[in-house]
């Protein structure tokens, strides 16, 4: 797959494309039967797919301190429309200038004038340009004036709920990871640096990796999960091979030594090794339970042992 940034690296004489947009923050079931559409539709005109995002968010461009929690860095989301298999992932730069274009002006520029697209794939609520005035009955007039077609894919609902990016934020918050990973189509994960902590946890028999995180990430709510930690490359992705391992996850402020800053650590089983400066993506599987202040250190320890033979009946090894 390719990858480009900015309108200016699509290459002189790009023929034509199916397109498809959106945020696609999480790229979760709902976006994975947009994507899906795609990438037929183009598999059958013999033309490559093409995707565009944003970054960074377009809330928090349009108003300023209104980032949502992002579930998929930029890196992540490119990797799993890879898998979906899409063509080309094309991230365009969401600046206040770009967020004045009215909707016929980004047509015109980004997917006639440079994509040449044949077609437009998108979900049944897109909206674009200016003020968000444009939607996909817009995009259909558009199309027949510019020469390319434009496909609403209706929304996918489980039950009476429509999936999106926003429900899975609120699973994440609240720490409902078995509702987020089903709606996902995988285990809701955070991707960071391994930075050296406090090291209580070596002492304690538990040694930790201490993530640090990008600005925004969706974190779940204070408490202990079973998951596991994948290893990512230098670029933040997804590195070949298995697993590190299964983990048990804390995600607080660790009261009973009275940390007041929130970390994400994970004690990986049965490993063994220097993580210090390792990219790593922790998956989370399931909640164990809140975040607890203890009597004592021994009482904190029987509890981890407690969680340690929870995680390992949660998660397959």
């Amino acid at each position: 797959m390719q990858r480009w940034h900015g309108l200016e690296a699509i290459p002189t004489g790009w023929g034509h494309c199916v397109v498809t947009i959106g945020v696609f923050d999480g790229i979760h079931r709902g976006h994975a039967a947009i994507i899906g559409d795609a990438v037929q539709m183009a598999s059958e005109r013999g033309v490559p797919s093409a995707l565009i995002t944003f970054v960074p968010h377009p809330s928090e461009v349009v108003r300023p301190g209104s980032h949502p929690p992002v579930l998929t860095s930029i890196v992540r989301r490119a990797e799993l429309a890879e898998e979906l298999g899409i063509d080309v992932f094309l991230a365009l730069p969401f600046t206040l200038e770009f967020s004045r274009m009215a909707p016929d002006e980004f047509v015109h520029h980004a997917l006639v004038d440079r994509l040449h697209a044949s077609a437009v794939v998108v979900g049944d609520n897109f909206r674009f340009g200016h003020k968000a005035a444009g939607d996909v009955a817009l995009l259909g007039r558009l199309g027949r004036t510019f020469g390319f077609s434009a496909h609403g894919v209706p929304l996918v609902h489980e039950g009476e709920t429509p999936l999106s990016a926003t429900y899975i934020r609120s699973c994440v918050t609240a720490g409902d990871m078995t509702t987020a990973a089903a709606v996902l189509g995988r285990p809701h994960r955070i991707d960071g640096v391994v930075e050296r902590g406090d090291q209580r946890g070596r002492e304690l028999g538990y040694p930790t990796a201490n993530l640090r995180t990008d600005d925004w990430v969706a974190v779940p709510a204070d408490g202990v999960y079973a998951g596991r930690v994948v290893r990512l490359d230098e670029w933040g992705r997804t590195a070949a091979g298995p697993p590190l391992g299964v983990a048990a996850i804390s995600v607080g402020t660790n009261p009973t030594f009275e940390v007041r800053q929130r970390r994400v650590e994970a004690f990986v089983l049965d490993w063994s090794g220097d993580l210090y400066g390792a990219n790593i993506g922790i998956e989370f599987v399931q909640r164990l339970r809140g975040m607890e202040k203890f009597d004592s250190v021994e009482a904190l320890v029987r509890q981890m042992d407690l969680d340690v033979e929870q995680t390992r009946a949660v998660v397959p090894a």
